[in-house]
């Protein structure tokens, strides 16, 4: 619709949508043969707020906008516009929602919408005054939006936007001045807005991490036992939080202490929420009185149950301490042996000869509970394959449980227990496979100390 603004530039009949190319040289190009564009320009490119290095190279971009206004007479109402270098800000203009959406391409940065443009859609439509509004949010999210309303018109661009436009201006106070301040503030306060948002949504995401991962790396149930407790955990995947890797230890009202730990194949979202389900089901099993083969009997049937395919299987690895501490039962589902440190021995493997099948293996599968001595002043180290199953150096070599059993008796004659001892043997992982493990990591080390 036309406004009574100074014509000193009009907008690009190409660009327009609404006319045929016609020839720039020389100036200005005759109206007759174009409908809606009169005037073709030749378009300049400068530097703009923002540049994208490419190598050496600097690729400058001018701020583009895209107006949307209905104007029968095709009299621009745009004057010439400068951003804040004083170079000239593209111009494209389309009469309707569907020319607009065929120029709404990638380089455009701010659309200068005219309310009283009538918009598509159902009869419901023509009683919302905002209706064109907010199909053009919904056609173009990430842009920034300007609304253009009538003279006075002051609660209508105040609703425009709390739609989500992020500024209003009224038509017959329009000139390149304010226009070209008002897109370059509509174009940062849209950025502000995303930056904004995509931080809010990060928190909530940092938040359902937490709550994840308190599921996955639960607090040990220990109340009244002398026992010491450390773990780490280290998921295996790029930026992820869980993994496949799962442990927990409770202490059941007749003083025995139970440990577990386990690895469920492979290392996605799936994996992490079964391993998170094998927990809970084992938690829930031993307060409730089971151990050994019933327990790892019932947890089978959990994981054949909660499975998204057959071939998917968990090892484990149970340890029943006695409550006086100087003795443990030892079931190993297709798990790692423990391992164990006493005063004066050098640290050593758990048997693993009665080592049964994995979860989710054999239907019908048993796994014999072994008797193990430990005696009055011990450190038993439970993990999963990811710390004994990374690279040494470049070649096809791992560490073995072997070549963990000497870094471990090396880092306990360096004085290292708990935590530290932890964090010691994680890291030195880590470094002799050349950085991040392709495998989830977890170890917990119980102590006792007379």
């Amino acid at each position: 619709m036309p406004v009574p603004v100074p014509r000193q530039r009009a907008i690009p009949a190409v660009e327009s949508g609404q006319a045929q190319a016609v020839s720039t040289v020389g100036g200005h190009s005759g109206a007759s043969g174009a409908s809606g564009a009169e005037t073709a320009y030749k378009e300049k490119t400068a530097e703009n707020t923002t540049n994208t290095l490419v190598g050496s190279d600097t690729i400058s971009t001018n701020l583009t906008l895209l107006l949307i206004e209905d104007d029968p007479g095709g009299s621009p109402i745009v004057p010439e516009l400068l951003d804040q270098a004083g170079k000239p800000i593209r111009v494209r203009t389309a009469r309707n929602l569907t020319e607009a959406e065929r120029l709404l391409t990638d380089d455009v940065h701010c659309i200068l919408l005219d309310l009283a443009l009538p918009a598509p859609g159902r009869a419901d439509d023509r009683d919302d005054e905002l209706s064109v509004l907010r199909h053009v949010l919904e056609l173009a999210p990430r842009h920034a939006v300007l609304a253009l309303t009538a003279s006075g018109d002051a609660e209508r661009g105040a609703e425009a936007v709390r739609v989500g436009a992020q500024d209003y201006l009224f038509r017959d106070e329009l000139d390149g001045r304010l226009l070209s301040r008002a897109i370059r503030y509509a174009v940062e306060r849209k950025r502000s807005d995303t930056a904004e948002r995509r931080l809010a949504e990060g928190r909530m995401r940092a938040q359902e991490n937490r709550r994840l991962e308190r599921g996955l790396l639960p607090t040990p149930l220990l109340d009244g036992s002398p026992l010491r407790f450390a773990a780490r955990y280290r998921p295996g995947r790029s930026r992820a939080l869980l993994g496949g890797d799962f442990y927990d230890v409770v202490r059941t009202p007749d003083g025995t202490v139970h440990a577990m730990i386990g690895d469920v194949c492979g290392h996605g979202p799936d994996e992490a929420a079964l391993g998170v389900e094998l927990r809970i089901a084992w938690r829930a099993l031993t307060l409730a009185g089971l151990c050994g083969d019933e327990l790892l009997g019932t947890l089978q049937q959990v994981l054949e149950h909660e499975r998204s395919d057959d071939e998917i299987f968990a090892t484990l690895c149970t340890v029943d301490i006695a409550p006086d501490g100087r003795r443990a039962g030892l079931c190993l589902a297709g798990h790692p042996a423990p391992l164990i440190a006493r005063p004066g021995r050098p640290a050593r493997l758990l048997p693993y000869d009665n080592n049964g099948p994995a979860l989710g293996l054999l239907p019908g599968a048993r796994w014999p509970r072994m008797q193990v001595e430990l005696g009055r002043e011990w450190s038993l180290m439970l993990y999963t394959d990811g710390l004994i199953e990374g690279h040494i150096g470049q070649g096809r070599e791992r560490l073995g449980q072997d070549g963990m059993v000497e870094m471990i008796r090396r880092q306990l004659a360096q004085g290292l227990s708990g935590e530290e001892l932890l964090r010691a043997a994680v890291n030195e992982v880590r470094q002799l496979n050349g950085g991040e493990l392709a495998d989830d990591v977890a170890v917990l080390l119980l102590d006792r100390v007379p």
